[in-house]
C-alpha cells in the first residue's frame, strides 16, 4: 500500500501535554503558578512556628505579637485552600479541553487512515484507548501538572534553604534518604515491562469481551456458551492476576520507602543533638532545621505518590501516539488539478491486504486465541491477511462518464476490493486509479468524497432518527428534501409505517430495523449526497425480490447521468449494465454486455445458467 510514513513520535509527558493542550496551555501555566502559591502558603506556617519558638527561647513575652503571628499562620492556611481551589479548577478545565482534543484528533486520524489499517485494529482495544484509557487520565493530568510541579519545586527550594542555614544539619536530615531511594529502586524494578504486560492482558480481556458480546448469537446457536465463557473467564483472571502479582512484589519496597523517607528525624535528632551538646549549633537554629526538614519532605512525598500515574499517563500517550503516527492515505490538502469529468480509469492495479498495519500497541498480546477482525473484508481470507498475498493482479478498465458498469464473479474474487479502491478506502500497491484523467492520489479527500457515494452490503446507521441518518448524506438538507429523497428512493412508505415515521430512532448500528430496511435507508443517504459517481456494493443483498425490484427502479432514476458501479451476485439485477466485468481470482476474466458474454461462453455463461436454475427452483 502506498502511504506516507512518519517516524514514531518520541515525546515526554510534558511534550504530549503541550501538543494536545491547544489554547489552554496558558491555563496550565497559571494553574502551576497558583499551585506554587498554595504549597508556599502550606509551608509558610512552618517558618512562622519556627520563628515563634525562637522568640520564646529568646525570652519574648509579648502575647499580642504571638497572637498576630498565629493569625498570620491561619491566613496562610486559608490561602493554601483558596489557591489550591483556583489551581485545580483551572487545571481541570484545561485537562477536559486536552482530552477532548485527543479524541477529536484521533477521530480525524482514523478518517485519514486506509480502511484496512482501521479494520486491522481490534475494536475492543481501540474503544478502550479512546474512551476508558483517555478518560482515566483526567484526574492524573488535572492534578499532576499543578501539584506535582509545585511540590517538587518547593521541596527542592526548602532543601536548598536547609543547606543555606547549616549544611551539616541538612546532610544529617537527609542521611536516611538513600535507604528510601534503594527501596524505591526495588519497587520500580521491571516496572515498564510489568506495566506493558498488564496493558496487554487488559487488551486481551477487552477484545475477548467484545468478541463474546458480538458473537453471542452464534455462541447460543451452536451451544458454545461454556467454551466461549471459559475464554472470557480466563482472560479476566489473567488480567487481574498480573496486577495482583505486581502489587504483591511491590508492597514491601513501597512500605519501606514511604516509612524511611518520612523519618528524617531518625538521623537528624541524634546528630543535631550531639552538635548542640558540643556547642557547635545553637538551639534556635537546631529547632528551625527540625521543623523545616519535616516540612521539606512532605511536598516530595506528595509528588512521589504521582509517579505511577505519570507512568500510566505516559504509556497512554504513547498508545495514542502510535495511532497518530500511522501512515495515512496519500492525499494532498488541496487538489493538484481538477478532473475533466467523472470517468474512471484503472491502470494495471495491484493490491494486497496486509496483516499487522495497525498500531503494535493495539495488537492482542496473545495470538493463540486471536480471530480475524469482525470488520475484515469478505474478500480477504485470513491466510491472505497473514501472508500479504496479492489479491488483485494487474486490473485495467475504463468506465466512461455516465456509464453503468457491473462487477460480477465468484465470492472472494476481488469485486468488492476493486470497488473499495475506487472509493478510496485503500491505496493501490502499484498501478493507478484516475478520475477524469487525474490520479486520485492528487485529489484531496474532501474533493474525492464529494464526487463519490459508496454503499456497501454492511451498512451502518447511527443511533439517530431515520431523518438524521439520511441527512448525513448532505449536511443542512431540509426535512422536505430528506422526505423527497426517501420517496424517490422507494423507501418513503416503509419509513412512514414505522412507529414515529422519519423521527423513529434506529438504535445502535440500526439494530431496530431489518437488514433490508437498513440497506434502503443507506441507499437514500447515498442518493442525498448527489455525488456524480455512485458505487453500490451488494447494496440490495438483504432485500427480498419484490423490494429489490422497487429499489432497482428507483436507483435507476436517481443515478441517471451519473457514473454507476454495481457489484452483485444476482446476475439478473445487472444484466442491463452497459458493460459487465467478470472478476476471477483477482483478474478480469471477461468483459462485455450481457449478450456478448453469453455468446462467448465461459465463466459468465456458467454463472448465468446456475443463477437461472436457482431462481426457477
Amino acid at each position: 500500500m502506498s502511504t506516507k510514513t512518519k517516524a514514531p513520535a518520541k515525546k515526554s509527558l510534558v511534550g504530549w501535554i503541550i501538543e494536545f493542550a491547544g489554547e489552554k496551555k496558558g491555563q496550565y501555566i497559571a494553574s502551576v503558578c497558583f499551585a506554587l502559591l498554595s504549597v508556599a502558603c502550606c509551608i509558610a506556617p512552618y517558618f512562622m512556628i519556627a520563628r515563634i519558638i525562637r522568640q520564646l527561647l529568646a525570652g519574648e513575652r509579648n502575647w499580642n505579637l504571638f497572637l498576630q503571628e498565629c493569625v498570620t499562620v491561619a491566613l496562610f492556611w486559608l490561602g493554601n485552600v483558596l489557591f489550591h481551589a483556583v489551581s485545580t479548577s483551572m487545571s481541570h478545565i484545561a485537562t477536559f479541553n486536552l482530552l477532548g482534543n485527543i479524541r477529536k484528533r484521533m477521530c480525524d486520524k482514523l478518517t485519514r487512515l486506509p480502511l484496512g489499517t482501521v479494520l486491522d485494529m481490534p475494536s475492543g482495544s481501540l474503544k478502550n484507548i479512546m474512551v476508558e484509557r483517555i478518560d482515566s487520565m483526567e484526574t492524573t493530568l488535572a492534578h499532576i501538572v499543578p501539584e506535582y510541579t509545585s511540590n517538587i519545586i518547593l521541596s527542592i527550594a526548602l532543601i536548598v534553604y536547609l543547606f543555606v542555614l547549616d549544611w551539616r544539619l541538612a546532610l544529617a536530615s537527609l542521611a536516611v534518604v538513600p535507604v528510601g531511594f534503594i527501596a524505591m529502586c526495588f519497587m520500580f524494578k521491571d516496572g515498564a515491562a510489568r506495566f506493558q504486560f498488564a496493558l496487554n492482558k487488559t487488551k486481551v480481556l477487552n477484545d475477548t469481551a467484545v468478541e463474546y458480546i458480538n458473537g453471542i448469537e452464534v455462541i447460543k446457536a451452536f451451544g458454545k456458551s461454556k467454551s466461549s465463557y471459559e475464554r472470557f473467564v480466563t482472560a479476566a483472571k489473567e488480567g487481574s492476576d498480573c496486577y495482583v502479582e505486581w502489587m504483591r512484589d511491590c508492597i514491601w519496597p513501597h512500605a519501606i520507602s514511604m516509612v524511611v523517607m518520612q523519618s528524617l528525624l531518625l538521623s537528624l535528632l541524634p546528630i543535631g543533638g550531639f552538635m548542640f551538646l558540643r556547642g557547635t549549633v545553637e538551639a534556635p537554629l537546631f529547632i528551625t532545621v527540625i521543623i523545616l526538614a519535616v516540612s521539606a519532605i512532605q511536598p516530595f512525598m506528595i509528588a512521589f505518590t504521582y509517579h505511577d500515574d505519570i507512568a500510566k499517563a505516559g504509556a497512554i500517550f504513547n498508545e495514542v501516539g502510535s495511532i497518530m503516527t500511522l501512515p495515512e492515505l496519500e492525499r494532498p490538502p488541496i487538489d493538484a488539478r481538477k478532473p475533466l469529468d467523472n470517468s474512471i480509469v484503472l491502470k494495471n492495479v495491484h493490491f494486497s491486504y496486509r496483516k499487522g498495519e495497525a498500531s503494535p500497541s493495539l495488537q492482542p498480546a496473545s495470538q493463540s486465541s486471536a480471530t480475524p477482525s469482525a470488520g475484515t473484508p469478505r474478500n480477504a481470507p485470513h491466510a491472505a491477511l497473514q501472508n500479504s498475498r496479492e489479491i488483485l493482479h494487474g486490473i485495467s478498465m475504463t468506465l466512461p462518464q455516465g456509464s453503468y458498469s457491473a462487477f460480477v464473479g465468484p465470492s472472494g474474487s476481488g469485486k468488492s476490493t476493486i470497488a473499495r479502491l475506487i472509493a478510496s478506502l485503500w491505496d493501490v500497491d502499484s498501478g493507478s486509479i484516475e478520475i477524469g484523467g487525474v490520479n486520485i492520489k492528487d485529489l484531496s479527500l474532501e474533493e474525492y468524497n464529494r464526487r463519490v457515494a459508496y454503499v456497501s452490503q454492511d451498512n451502518f446507521l447511527f443511533d439517530l432518527s431515520v431523518r438524521e441518518n439520511i441527512r448525513l448524506g448532505r449536511e443542512g438538507a431540509s426535512d422536505a428534501e430528506v422526505e423527497e429523497v426517501a420517496r424517490r428512493s422507494g423507501c418513503y412508505d416503509f419509513i412512514q409505517s414505522l412507529e414515529n415515521g422519519f423521527d423513529t430512532i434506529v438504535g445502535g448500528s440500526g439494530a431496530h430495523l431489518s437488514g433490508g430496511e437498513r440497506q434502503r435507508i443507506a441507499i437514500a443517504r447515498a442518493m442525498m449526497k448527489n455525488a456524480p459517481i455512485v458505487i453500490l456494493d451488494e447494496a440490495t443483498a438483504y432485500t427480498d425480490p419484490e423490494n429489490e425490484a422497487i429499489i432497482q427502479q428507483s436507483v435507476a432514476k436517481l443515478v441517471a447521468g451519473k457514473t454507476l458501479i454495481v457489484i452483485a451476485h444476482r446476475l439478473s439485477t445487472v444484466k442491463d449494465a452497459d458493460k459487465l466485468y467478470v472478476i476471477k481470482d483477482g483478474a478480469i476474466d471477461a468483459s462485455g454486455t450481457h449478450e456478448e458474454l453469453l455468446a462467448r461462453g465461459g465463466l459468465y455463461k456458467a454463472m448465468w445458467e446456475a443463477h437461472i436454475d436457482a431462481r426457477d427452483e
